[in-house]
């Protein structure tokens, strides 16, 4: 295992850390706004751009803007990739409020990569469209996305 930790977070949040050669990134942002401004410092990323939806019927003609499968082509290679570094490395996902796009993809990289994924339980709202997509590519994998009740738990519980 060569990815050792997945994170996902803010697009705010993202463009504040400071870069590191030991993490990836997956940036994504929508359509009609700039990319996100990161430290030069982050070596390996991945820049797309999608809207944060579901289509109403998935045999409607792709609109565009929407998660596609080359988007999820363009993941899984760029994960096999990181995956298959000879030193340890964390992915970071972010999107524009780290809640459903940069949810969904952490997701997968846990799922692909076997790391420990940060704050997990607070994945009940990733985006099912995105993590459909990228099962495709993926068959044998099983993402599951967490009940709503896991996060609600972490919040009741004792703080260290």
């Amino acid at each position: 295992m060569t990815i050792n930790h997945v994170f996902y977070t803010s697009r705010q949040l993202a463009e504040s850390l400071a870069g590191s050669p030991y993490m990836a990134v997956i940036s994504i942002t929508d359509p009609t706004t700039p990319e996100a401004r990161l430290d030069p410092l982050f070596r390996h990323v991945l820049r797309l751009s999608f809207f944060d939806s579901v289509p109403a019927d998935e045999f409607i003609p792709a609109l565009p803007g929407l998660f596609d499968f080359e988007m999820a082509r363009r993941i899984r290679d760029f994960i096999a990739e990181i995956d298959a570094a000879p030193f340890e490395m964390s992915v970071m996902v972010h999107c524009e409020y780290g809640v459903s796009r940069s949810a969904a993809v952490a997701l997968f990289v846990a799922a692909y990569s076997g790391a420990p994924l940060e704050a997990r339980e607070f994945t009940y709202e990733a985006n099912p469209w995105v993590i459909e997509r990228l099962q495709t590519v993926c068959p044998e994998l099983d993402i599951e996305i967490p009940a709503a009740t896991a996060a609600h738990e972490r919040r009741q519980g004792q703080r260290a």
